[in-house]
């Protein structure tokens, strides 16, 4: 296969919901990192990158920037920026909290309540990259704020729709792990086995914010992973 071809095919693997002169949204799969790390894996920028050369033919280097990202057992919207000019104002968009995230998650045991508000305060320990949570601030801790909706109940599992207030490292996954709903699948967070493909069942739903530069209202959706329990879901 030809380098052209090689990068060609990444077109297949990438599921590009909505694209215009400055942003490009994506529907991240499991395993996907959207950063390079470590490990040396090939990140979605790059596939990202590689795309848009394809795309609109580009000679040289392809600009893009990375303005937030997921965990990568996670799936999901991840938005970045095709422009310098973009960039900032998206950075600052998401530091400000003015872009609206919605989570599904699917959880074995589903909350007390069905709908409610989880406070806590998360502390980070970054030699097993876990949080744990806390009901009052502890030293080096920061206050997660979460809002959660039981929209669906399946044969073994719950389905979830969660709006977060803040960001914190492992938000989601911790927090509800703190209340006994762990996600499917994430054995860091107390579930008891993983997924087939290693996955965690978070998927970043649906995104809403003001486009940086025409001021629009971009509003986007990705689709469910293809799954049995994700498609008894829709």
């Amino acid at each position: 296969m030809s380098h052209l071809k090689k990068i060609l095919s990444t077109k297949d693997n990438l599921q590009v919901i909505y694209e215009d002169n400055h942003i490009i949204i994506v529907n991240k799969r499991a395993g996907d990192i959207v950063q390079g790390d470590k490990t040396g894996d090939k990140p979605l920028s790059d596939v990202v990158k590689d795309y848009l050369k394809v795309k609109y033919n580009k000679p040289g280097n392809v600009y893009l920037g990375v303005v937030h990202r997921l965990d990568r057992p996670t799936t999901g919207i991840v938005l970045f920026s095709k422009t310098s000019k973009a960039l900032p104002r998206l950075n600052k968009l998401f530091a400000e909290k003015k872009a609206k995230k919605t989570y599904w998650a699917i959880v074995k045991n589903p909350p007390e309540t069905s709908q409610g508000t989880l406070i806590n305060w998360l502390k980070k320990n970054p030699k097993n990259n876990k949080s744990t949570a806390y009901p009052k601030e502890i030293k080096d801790s920061k206050k997660a704020i979460l809002h959660y909706q039981l929209i669906k109940t399946l044969d073994n599992y719950s389905l979830l729709e969660i709006e977060l207030e803040t960001g914190r490292h492992h938000q989601i996954r911790c927090q509800l792990s703190h209340i006994g709903s762990p996600i499917k699948g994430d054995l860091k967070y107390g579930f008891d086995r993983s997924n087939k493909d290693a996955s965690i069942s978070l998927h970043a739903r649906r995104l809403e914010f003001i486009h940086p530069v025409s001021k629009d209202t971009i509003d986007v959706t990705a689709n469910l992973p293809e799954d049995p329990i994700w498609n008894a879901c829709k």
